[in-house]
């Protein structure tokens, strides 16, 4: 009797892979929080950055369905350059609606969650200097180029020949954008970081001071030629419109402010928002102001005071959780 043939071994089950769509929308969402800060530090406007955020899926996922499509060999550096050059574009319609904006223009911030308190934030202010809404009020003053190369470079430490792919430049043109922004946020702002609890810490005095009419401890705490900015845009409290300079008349402001607010109603909340700790004050369900104060360079006084009320800038604060936007 002839021995029955050994069975044939199993034929190999070839690994489970993502689809191409699959493998682009993973790529993309893998990307996002890079793609949402470097688009947020060029525009300092969240409903703004989630548009070139849209704008930035659905061109990389109608790139993906191209059968002619090759590989892109850095999808980092492609999904960047795509959402540069979308804030970029963007970036004449800011200016327009800014010409037209009530009072001052501040960046609008990044509300954080309820987990995000000050008692843990101090990891949070090691992110990079130019989230703090001091350096993002300078960088309004540059071209779009120069803010562009400067948030690239500075921030996220893409090279100059990098970046000149990036915005179709030389790199010696890079370089000069990047010496003339560099120049021009230093003379403005002095490169410091506070230390993070000692600035948390001069946050809570100063809320406390300002909420509590205690024109004493306001006036220990601010530099003699501090600056306030009150954004209300027209739609919420504010001072005036243009910011108030010297501790006098910013002491003065703060101590009418008390004066005529509730006995009773209003709360404040201590939270991170980007590298900053802020004041978020509460008057009954809703935010009335998210107030940030710059410290001194290597001190403990108030050097500039950044109050944004304008309603439209505090509802729609938090951040967008990491998802793709739907195609239409």
């Amino acid at each position: 009797m002839t021995p029955a043939a050994p069975a044939a071994p199993p034929t190999p089950v070839a690994p489970t892979t993502p689809t191409t769509a699959d493998a682009a929308t993973d790529q993309f969402v893998g990307h996002r929080e890079l793609l949402f800060s470097v688009v947020y530090n060029m525009l300092g406007a969240i409903a703004d950055t989630e548009d070139v955020l849209q704008e930035v899926w659905l061109a990389w996922s109608a790139r993906n369905r191209r059968p002619s499509a090759g590989p892109v060999d850095n999808v980092r550096a492609y999904l960047v350059r795509i959402a540069v050059n979308q804030a970029l574009a963007r970036r004449a319609d800011i200016s327009r609606r800014r010409e037209a904006y009530v009072g001052p223009w501040l960046p609008e911030p990044l509300l954080p969650g309820e987990s995000d308190a000050v008692a843990g934030g101090a990891e949070q202010a090691e992110q990079a200097e130019a989230l703090s809404m001091a350096v993002l009020v300078v960088l309004e003053t540059l071209s779009p180029l120069e803010r562009a190369v400067f948030v690239l470079h500075e921030v996220f430490g893409f090279a100059h020949t990098e970046i000149g792919s990036i915005l179709g430049r030389s790199p010696a043109a890079v370089r000069q954008l990047a010496s003339r922004a560099r120049r021009h946020v230093r003379e403005r702002r002095p490169r410091h970081r506070p230390v993070p609890d000692l600035h948390a810490r001069v946050t809570e005095r100063f809320a406390e001071a300002a909420l509590g009419g205690d024109l004493r401890a306001l006036m220990e705490l601010l530099a003699p030629d501090v600056t306030l900015w009150t954004d209300g845009g027209g739609k919420g409290p504010a001072v005036g419109l243009r910011p108030v300079h010297g501790r006098d008349r910013v002491a003065a402001v703060f101590a009418a402010v008390a004066r005529g607010l509730p006995a009773a109603g209003l709360a404040v909340s201590y939270r991170w928002v980007a590298g900053d700790p802020c004041a978020l004050v509460f008057s009954g369900a809703g935010p009335l102001a998210a107030v940030i104060v710059d410290l001194i360079p290597d001190g403990e006084r108030i050097a500039g005071i950044f109050s944004v009320t304008n309603p439209d800038k505090l509802t729609g604060g938090r951040r967008a959780s990491l998802t793709v936007p739907e195609e239409p």
